[in-house]
């Protein structure tokens, strides 16, 4: 199996494309600083994947900055930290100011070169704007939990995907799913029969950090440390190395 083989890459954002652990401890720092608690970054990230993910499996057709304020308030309430909807809110609504990873837009733009580019996010359409804007290209697809109803790793946002790719004239085996994620996305790639690239941010890092740890190990094809990583390896391809 080669990266040439595909026509479609289809990506998770967040913690993929988008430095989401740095933007959720920065938008949490507030709440830190105010705890009695001595947290290391993976414990409040731990926690946070803790909240989100029963969170999203409880009200899976609320939007996603409201969704983050009530995990926030639910942070707060575990920490025994005050907080005011305010605060809870603002946090719903920072996703926009979270940083991309330094590497993402040039692979972005250079792999817009040679496919079709989706995403599927566990986001809303407000929240992806900002995103969007700091990866610095067009993606050709963008389907969000607020289009679905759902949120990974639901079965439903693949077969979404899959379903309005197949529309389109492309195939199963014409998609290759690049994620960070293995409990929202490596897993549910795989039972839905796609191919899939493992961009592992954590390499360095033990543990699952912002996301929740996935009930046994799934299989992915291809993996790298970066996108910079995953374009070079693209590059090479065609090159014939």
């Amino acid at each position: 199996m080669k990266l040439t083989d595909f026509k479609v890459l289809t990506f998770d954002c967040y913690g993929t494309l988008i430095d989401w652990e740095t933007g959720i401890l920065n938008a949490l720092q507030p709440l830190i600083d105010r705890s009695h608690h001595s947290l290391a970054s993976d414990q409040v990230l731990e926690c946070y994947a803790r909240h989100e993910a029963a969170q999203e499996a409880q009200t899976p057709t609320m939007l996603y900055s409201q969704l983050l304020g009530v995990v926030h308030e639910k942070i707060a309430r575990e920490w025994n930290v005050a907080a005011t909807p305010e605060e809870h809110a603002g946090f719903g609504t920072s996703v926009g100011n979270w940083p991309a990873f330094e590497d993402s837009p040039a692979a972005l733009q250079y792999l817009k070169r040679h496919y079709k580019l989706v995403i599927l996010s566990n986001t809303d359409h407000a929240s992806f704007r900002g995103s969007n804007a700091r990866l610095k290209v067009e993606f050709d697809q963008i389907y969000t939990a607020q289009d679905i109803g759902s949120y990974k790793p639901s079965a439903g946002n693949f077969d979404y995907m899959i379903e309005k790719l197949s529309a389109l004239g492309y195939r199963k085996q014409d998609i290759l799913h690049v994620a960070e994620s293995l409990f929202h996305d490596h897993a549910p790639a795989n039972r839905a029969g796609l191919a899939s690239a493992w961009i592992h941010r954590r390499h360095a890092k033990e543990g699952f950090g912002a996301t929740s740890r996935p009930a046994s190990m799934p299989r992915h094809d291809f993996r790298f440390t970066s996108m910079e990583e995953m374009a070079k390896a693209h590059a090479r391809e065609l090159q014939g190395g």
